[in-house]
């Protein structure tokens, strides 16, 4: 039965009013024309921070935060003049000030008493900062300013490390838990490194391996790939769950994939000690810190990268330009030698022999450096072909056995599937050669030396398209530490005795894997090894049509009329002994236009021997289609001691035209000479 009504004509009613006002659960403030509060209820104090009776006398003004007093005040004013009622709610980003200089959201409704004959406004004011929707806004609001803050970060921040550690913290103190760590994928897949984190757990330490297994909470996260919540690791079932998160009293967790362009590299993990701790705000704020933490590193990734290929290109520039000189200085040793070595005088002079054939041995190792540094400067001509790539690596670990430590173990892995890789055979197994060098120098006591060739699957990043094939060389020595790895493809740059190496040896694999238009990457820790990869194309599916074969192995034809242009003197000299060595009748001179000068319609010259770079005439390669134009059947063979010439040649020039490399030896322009002749008209 409902309780019968109490009129209230029967009460006092100040006495009821007055316990209204008390009991009201919003503040009411009972304000004169002045701005100064005359009476307050309970519920106010509270709100505000003020003991009981405190805020009669207050000015309202002091209710109002610093920055909008001024506009407070004559909004006071002109609401004097024209008092009206408003309700709660039609303004919503309204700040009181607290007594102690703190901030609360709250709305205000104003009820003006002057109709009623009272120079009074009654003013309630309603804290909303529980309200989920503002708490809401206010959390995202928060979440916002922790990514600006990252990404401030992340402009001026150039160490990776500093950001792995950051970001971590930033996480933590956003949703406002006890531990947050960035884990990353090592490069076997076997194992997670901690990077950064906050409150880690005993065998956590930055820097702490843990297993990359899909029964573990790390491993589980990388095999899914998407973002992992967990309500209570009491209960939890998808993996198994360390007995040391239960001990620490961690309940809850959300953890969010780290990847790079589709891959999974690693892993952003919050704890909580508190149940049911992570809802999709929470989610989203941690997927956006991983995707910002992603972009960070990869654009510092991108800019070392830079950095190291601009160092690499200027040093590859100054050993072009080193190689051409002295490609150039070798061709006029070695045809000296080669002349010197036929002179019916040195035929029965054993001694003179033995001196002329160590010189031409030592002039042909100095032509193999300078081979090597045109190959780190991706400036030698290739002649890439399919090569199968198993057996090559067998040739070569027969080989190896044979020559390198007995201690060393040789182990070849070819997928059987394993395609054939489009490269210079020659160039290919000397990388491979070099590699395999420095992996015994790192074995001192013996060792694995492990060959593996598959196809590649996923592209590695600087790979952008095509079907590659993976060439690793793994070995278990002493391994690299960091700052050695940074310049382990430097030129010149060795860290064994001096005697030992020309430190060419990685930089030449280098040049070789780019010039292929391929790749090269290293991975080595101190005392865990090294392993080289080299992706090379696959052969294309259809054969270069633009190739065409030589004829039938020959000699020079007896006779052959020759126009030889050359600048260097004693170069020239040396052709000119070569031309004339294989019966050729020769005309040598030193400049194009002083070739030009014979090249008349009449002239019956049938090959064009000329070197590229002629001083500072015309070149070469101008010589030669002029000399086309007017004697179309003449042959042409073209020379350099700066292969970077070859190349550019080789891309711009008919097909028919024979591009020969300096030093070469009396044969080897006898080859070209013979191909060159075997080929169709340019």
């Amino acid at each position: 039965m409902t309780a019968p009504a109490v009129p209230v004509t029967g009460m006092d009613e100040h006495l009821v009013f007055r316990a209204l006002f008390s009991a009201y659960p919003d503040g009411l403030l009972l304000v004169d024309g002045t701005g100064i509060i005359v009476l307050a209820n309970p519920a106010a104090g509270s709100l505000l921070g003020y003991q009981a009776g405190e805020l009669v006398g207050v000015g309202v003004d002091a209710l109002v935060p610093d920055s909008v007093r001024p506009r407070h005040a004559s909004y006071r004013d002109a609401y004097a003049h024209a008092p009206r009622a408003r309700p709660m709610g039609t303004q919503m980003e309204l700040v009181a000030r607290r007594r102690d200089g703190s901030d609360v959201m709250v709305e205000i409704a104003l009820s003006p008493l002057q109709s009623h004959g009272l120079p009074f406004v009654v003013v309630a004011i309603r804290g909303i900062g529980a309200y989920p929707r503002v708490k809401q806004a206010l959390q995202r609001a928060r979440y916002s300013e922790h990514l600006a803050q990252l990404g401030r970060l992340a402009v001026d921040a150039r160490d990776p490390k500093q950001l792995l550690q950051e970001v971590p913290a930033i996480a933590a103190q956003a949703l406002e838990v006890e531990l947050s760590m960035v884990l990353l994928l090592e490069s076997d897949g076997l194992e997670v490194r901690v990077a950064g984190g906050v409150g880690l757990l005993p065998g956590e330490a930055v820097g702490a391996r843990l297993a990359n297994r899909v029964d573990t909470p790390q491993g589980f996260v990388l095999a899914q790939g998407v973002p992992i919540r967990v309500e209570d690791y009491a209960s939890e079932t998808r993996f198994v769950v360390p007995p040391a998160y239960l001990e620490a009293g961690l309940v809850s967790a959300l953890a969010v994939p780290l990847s790079d362009q589709g891959r999974t590299i690693g892993a952003l993990t919050v704890r909580s000690r508190q149940p049911q701790r992570f809802g999709d705000d929470e989610q989203h704020f941690l997927e956006s810190l991983a995707n910002l933490l992603c972009t960070s590193l990869q654009r510092a990734q991108t800019e070392e990268a830079l950095n190291h290929a601009q160092r690499l290109e200027t040093v590859g520039q100054l050993t072009g330009g080193i190689a051409h000189d002295f490609n150039n200085l070798l061709t006029v040793i070695q045809g000296n030698l080669q002349v010197l070595e036929e002179l019916p005088a040195m035929a029965g002079d054993r001694v003179g022999q033995q001196l002329v054939s160590a010189a031409l041995r030592a002039s042909r190792r100095g032509a193999e450096l300078t081979g090597k540094l045109l190959a780190f400067s991706r400036r030698q001509v290739l002649q890439p072909s399919a090569v199968d790539v198993h057996a090559l690596l067998h040739s070569l670990a027969d080989m190896l056995r044979r020559t390198l430590d007995q201690r060393i173990r040789i182990v070849v892995d070819v997928a059987p599937d394993c395609p054939a890789v489009q490269a210079d055979p020659g160039q290919l197994e000397s990388a491979l050669l070099n590699v395999a060098i420095n992996a015994r120098d790192a074995m001192l006591d013996g060792g694995h030396l492990h060959f593996c060739a598959t196809a590649v699957d996923s592209l590695p990043a600087g790979l952008e398209s095509g079907r590659f094939v993976c060439i690793a060389v793994s070995d278990d020595g002493s391994g690299m530490p960091e700052a050695v790895k940074e310049r382990a493809f430097e030129p010149f740059f060795t860290t064994k005795q001096a005697g030992r190496g020309t430190g060419l040896g990685l930089s030449t694999v280098y040049g070789f894997a780019t010039q292929s238009q391929g790749l090269v990457s290293l991975e080595s820790e101190p005392g865990q090894g090294t392993t080289i990869r080299l992706y090379l194309p696959q052969p294309p599916d259809e054969p270069d049509q633009a190739e065409f074969a030589a004829s039938g192995a020959g000699e020079v034809p007896p006779g052959l009329k020759v126009l030889m242009v050359e600048d260097d003197p004693e170069v020239r000299s040396v052709a000119q002994r070569f031309l004339e060595g294989l019966g050729c009748a020769a005309r040598a001179c030193s400049s194009a236009e002083q070739a030009l000068e014979l090249l008349t319609p009449t002239a019956d010259f049938e090959l064009l021997l000329t070197d590229i770079a002629l001083g500072a005439g015309m070149r070469g390669t101008e010589l030669a289609r002029i000399a086309h134009q007017r004697l179309p059947r003449m042959a042409v063979v073209l020379m350099s001691g700066f292969s970077a010439e070859l190349l550019e040649a080789d891309r711009e020039s008919p097909a028919g035209w024979e591009l020969l490399p300096k030093p070469y030896s009396r044969g080897e322009l006898a080859a070209a000479i013979v191909r060159a002749l075997g080929r169709e008209p340019a």
